[in-house]
């Protein structure tokens, strides 16, 4: 493991920075509801880590019952985007993940870059981190909008990074957070390191295992930076 000090951290959002309660599967489920009466529930059908995309794809295949066009399937985000505010104030269950509030602004004072690397669209990561006043601390990210692909869109948080900075960012002094397999699998495709932490649906041991650079059970628990 490369002893170069971290200078810039991607973070996740579901899972890692805070938990929406479900109002990211509330809001799929009025999306279809309303453009095709039919009941989706979302997490029936996807994976934590999956972008927004993907999770249009998927619930076109298995509830619609056939592919959706790729206008049909963009037409559905944006319904979901425009319930999706709604159902993130209503949400009881919203809460930002332990040693989230203390970390972030420890971080920003030591001057580490921060940015995001997640699943959803741009505009739902900002309602999502909004409730929890959350986004300040980001001035860039890579987003499901940006690829279905989340090594791509984690290549691309990397880019943004490195406009913020002036520089290019090092891959060596840049780590990436998140509570999935596929965290972990999206930033070694990038070339950074991670760190896998356990207050999403997966254990430490199921991180450590998937190849985290540190596996903790939250970001209170010897984090690296």
């Amino acid at each position: 493991m490369s002893d170069a000090a971290i200078q810039t951290i991607l973070f996740d959002i579901d899972g890692t920075l805070l938990v929406t309660g479900g109002a990211g599967a509330v809001a799929w489920q009025r999306a279809f509801r309303e453009l095709y009466r039919v009941d989706a529930d979302i997490e029936e059908h996807t994976h934590a880590g999956m972008t927004d995309p993907e999770i249009a794809e998927i619930v076109f295949r298995e509830v619609i019952g056939r592919d959706g066009t790729e206008a049909e399937r963009t037409e559905a985000i944006g319904v979901y985007l425009s319930h999706l505010e709604d159902a993130v104030r209503e949400s009881g269950g919203y809460r930002v993940m332990p040693g989230i509030e203390a970390l972030l602004p420890r971080l920003a004072a030591a001057g580490t870059l921060l940015g995001i690397v997640t699943g959803n669209i741009e505009p739902a990561a900002q309602i999502k981190l909004a409730r929890g006043g959350l986004n300040r601390f980001f001035a860039f990210g890579g987003y499901g909008s940006d690829s279905r692909d989340r090594t791509e869109l984690t290549r691309k948080a990397l880019e943004r990074g490195a406009a913020v900075a002036g520089a290019a960012v090092d891959p060596a002094t840049a780590i990436a957070v998140g509570d999935t397999p596929r965290d972990v699998a999206a930033g070694h495709g990038a070339g950074i390191r991670v760190a896998g932490v356990a207050t999403g649906s997966y254990t430490v041991e199921q991180l450590r295992e998937a190849g985290a650079d540190w596996a903790l059970n939250s970001v209170e628990d010897d984090f690296p930076a």
